[in-house]
Parts: structure tokens; C-alpha cells; sequence
């Protein structure tokens, strides 16, 4: 009879608080849970629905260079000013995450999206109707960043709660969103902009936005117990029980108080300088150089494309090695990537550059989360990951503006690409020091 009790799910189960009615059948065979009740993991469908929403939030987003010529040309404004709208964007989204990512941890990521998928949208339609400095600051710079803050941190926040084992993995393959998305709507928004102009790309944005953000959004659930469900889809009673002590972890403000969180937050600062400011500002570098728009456009998604394979690689080896060495591993290839950048004159020393770059960036991204969890749990991963990010964002928002401004000033990159393979090597550094908190969980 003790038997018959350990082994009965329905009596048992610490996700199931309910006792079987009616009498106990002594005479029913023997199962355990792990065999012939397993039901679908739905932590598959958690990193599907991610990956279309990354697809469409970030994949517009670095389609923003593509657009920055052409609206500076058309109304005479400086690169400066036109790249200031992005800086305002990345800078109040990356503020904004914080905010989500705590939403998300207590309402769950469904309505976060899905509210946020509608902002965007509105965004991309208003971007068509821009007619004044005024008008780009406040539908990119506040709106689309409303919009924004809904993509990063509340899918990889979520998907953190699915999976432990298999975390980096499953995180990589979500975020392939973002290369994917590079891959598709920076040629698509090329071919938009030389067909029918820069306003109506924007509409098409915008609709597209509207339909794959909020139908994806649909699909997101907080965590496994919502449905019955374990991390990474166990289903025996002693992982169940074992999932629990997943949730504990570093409070926002214990986080604030360790070191760790200040060396992350310091290097993903530099991540942000060089990410942000290399993807508004090579498309106008290359074209200055004489490379046409639509050849100089496929070093974005190249860049996309490369980053896929960064995801995926870098999320499996922080699953087996630990996110330390991986986040070492990315900065140092970024540095290589950004001290070819240097010399880098033709379209195939910026396919060179454009494989490497986007391999190391699209390690930094799927790291963030992995990398949040490791050191400081899943408590509150959503508020704490949103910190981390605002690194991140600060250099991101800096950088495209303040790159625009030393091209205005010198009438070259050079300056300013230097000082990205500086902060590339900061990062290294700043990675290398990083420890194992204290506290287990």
C-alpha cells in the first residue's frame, strides 16, 4: 500500500494538490509516472513563439541603418540627428526592460507581449507619416521603444523558467530569431525602400508586427507549473519535486549589492557601444566607400545569419563549460572581429568582417539570460536580467549618436571604430573576473 502511494501521481504530485476521489484500486498495475502518462512539453512551443517575436522586434530593429540615409536625405538632416532617434529608442527600451521583465515575473509574459506587440506596430505605421525631427524622436524614440521592450527579456526570462539543463541550448535556438530576422527583413526592407520608398517599408513593418508579435504572444506561459509541467520536460516525481528549488535566488536588491552584477552590467555596456554602433552606421560606412545600397545591405544579414550559429554554439557550450568561459570566448572574437574592421575596405573583407562580428554578437545576446540564472537564480531573473540589459542598452543608445557625431565632425569611422575594439577588449576583461556568487541554488 506504501508502494501504491510513492508511485500515484494524482495523491503525490507536488504540482497536484487535489486527492483522488473514491476509493484507492489495490488491484490496478504498477506504473510510474515517467512512462505512459508523458504528456508534450510545452516549453517547445515556449521557444517557437519566442523565436517569432525575436524574429520581428529585433529583426526591424537593426533594419534601422537600412532606413537612415534615405529619411536623412530626404529632409537634410545630419547622421547625427537621424541616429539620435535610435539612440533615444535603445536607450529608453533597455530602461523600460526593467520594468517588463518585473511585469512578466508577476503577470506573466502573454499580456507583456502582447501589449507591447500592439505599441510596436502603431510605431511602424506612424514612422510613415514622419515629417519633422520632432515627429522622428517621438514615434522611434519613445513609441517603437515601448514597443521594444516587450521582445528580449520577457521571452528569454520565460523560457529560463522551461528549462534548466538545456537552457543555453534552448535559449540559442529562440534567439535565432534575431539573426533570422536580419537575414529576411534587411533585405526585405532594401527591397521595399528602392521599390516603393522608406514610408511605405514602414507600413509594411508595421502590419507584419501586428500580426506574427500578438498572435506569438498567445502562446507564452510564465512557467511549466501553469501547466502541469517540470523544467525541461521530466515528468518523474522526484524532478518534480526537485524544480522547485529553482525558483529561489538573488532578490533585485541583493543582486545590486554583489559584484557580479556590476561586472556584467559594466561589460555589457561596451557590448552595447559596439553592437549598436556597428549595425546603424556600416551600411552608410560601406556605401561611402562606394559599395551600392542593396551589395552594402547583405552585410547586415550576413551578420544575422552569423549570429545563428553564435546562438546556438555559444548557448551549448555555456551549457557544459559555464557562461565565464563562453562570455570570454565571444568577447575575444569580437575584439578580432571589430581590429579587422580597422582595414577592411572591400565588400569581401566586410564578409569577413561581417561572419565574425556576427558570430561573436549573437554569442553575447543568448548568454545574457544563461548567464543571469547561473550566477544569480530564478527569484527574480525578469527584474534582475532587466538590469543587465539596461547595461547593455546605456552603451547602445550612446553609441549610434555619438558615432554619427564623430563622422560629422571628421568625415570618417575610423575614430569611432577604434573605440569600439577598445571596448571590446574592456569586455574580455571584465568577463575574465567574473566568479561563482556565494550563494547555492
Amino acid at each position: 500500500m506504501l508502494r501504491r502511494l510513492l508511485y500515484d501521481d494524482s495523491i503525490c504530485s507536488p504540482r497536484i494538490g487535489l486527492l483522488r476521489k473514491g476509493p484507492l484500486n489495490t488491484n490496478a498495475p504498477l506504473q510510474s509516472p515517467d512512462k505512459g502518462q508523458q504528456k508534450f512539453f510545452y516549453g517547445y512551443v515556449i521557444v517557437i513563439a519566442g523565436f517569432f517575436v525575436m524574429f520581428v522586434m529585433s529583426g526591424m530593429l537593426y533594419t534601422y541603418g537600412i532606413f537612415l540615409k534615405p529619411i536623412a536625405e530626404e529632409f537634410g538632416w545630419s547622421r547625427a540627428v537621424t541616429s539620435g532617434a535610435y539612440s533615444m529608442a535603445v536607450f529608453l527600451f533597455g530602461l523600460m526592460f526593467m520594468l517588463t521583465g518585473r511585469l512578466t515575473d508577476r503577470f506573466g509574459p502573454r499580456l507583456v507581449v502582447t501589449v507591447c506587440g500592439f505599441i510596436l506596430g502603431l510605431g511602424y505605421l506612424l514612422m510613415s507619416r514622419v515629417s519633422a525631427v520632432w515627429q522622428l524622436y517621438l514615434t522611434y524614440g519613445v513609441i517603437i521603444a515601448a514597443g521594444q521592450s516587450g521582445g528580449l527579456i520577457p521571452t528569454t526570462s520565460t523560457l529560463a523558467r522551461w528549462f534548466i539543463k538545456r537552457r543555453g541550448l534552448m535559449t540559442g535556438l529562440m534567439i535565432t530569431g534575431i539573426g533570422i530576422g536580419q537575414v529576411v527583413l534587411a533585405p526585405l526592407a532594401t527591397h521595399l525602400i528602392e521599390t516603393y520608398g522608406w514610408r511605405t517599408a514602414y507600413i509594411v513593418m508595421g502590419i507584419i508586427a501586428w500580426v506574427l508579435v500578438i498572435t506569438s504572444a498567445q502562446f507564452l506561459k510564465r512557467d511549466p507549473g501553469k501547466m502541469g509541467q517540470a523544467p525541461d520536460g521530466e515528468t518523474s516525481i522526484g524532478r518534480q519535486r526537485s524544480s522547485i528549488p529553482q525558483l529561489t535566488g538573488y532578490t533585485r536588491g541583493e543582486a545590486l549589492r554583489t559584484r557580479q552584477l556590476w561586472l556584467l552590467f559594466a561589460a555589457y555596456i561596451g557590448d552595447g557601444v559596439f553592437v549598436q554602433g556597428t549595425m546603424v552606421h556600416i551600411v552608410p560606412h560601406a556605401t561611402d566607400l562606394g559599395i551600392s545600397p542593396i551589395i552594402a545591405s547583405s552585410i547586415v544579414a550576413i551578420i544575422g545569419g552569423a549570429s545563428i550559429v553564435g546562438r546556438i554554439s555559444m548557448g551549448i557550450l555555456g551549457d557544459r563549460t559555464g557562461n565565464k568561459m563562453s562570455l570570454i570566448i565571444v568577447f575575444a572574437v569580437a575584439l578580432a572581429s571589430l581590429l579587422w574592421l580597422q582595414i577592411a575596405r572591400e565588400m569581401w573583407a566586410f564578409y569577413i568582417f561581417a561572419a565574425i562580428f556576427g558570430f561573436a554578437y549573437g554569442g553575447l545576446v543568448v548568454l545574457e539570460s544563461p548567464a543571469t540564472a547561473e550566477f544569480f537564480g530564478l527569484k527574480s531573473h525578469g527584474a534582475v536580467l532587466g538590469i543587465v540589459h539596461f547595461g547593455s542598452t546605456i552603451g547602445g543608445a550612446t553609441s549610434p549618436l555619438l558615432t554619427g557625431r564623430i563622422f560629422d565632425i571628421t568625415g570618417s569611422y575610423r575614430i569611432a571604430f577604434a573605440l569600439f575594439a577598445a571596448l571590446g577588449l574592456l569586455g574580455l576583461v571584465l568577463a575574465s573576473l567574473l566568479k561563482k556568487t556565494t550563494r547555492a541554488f
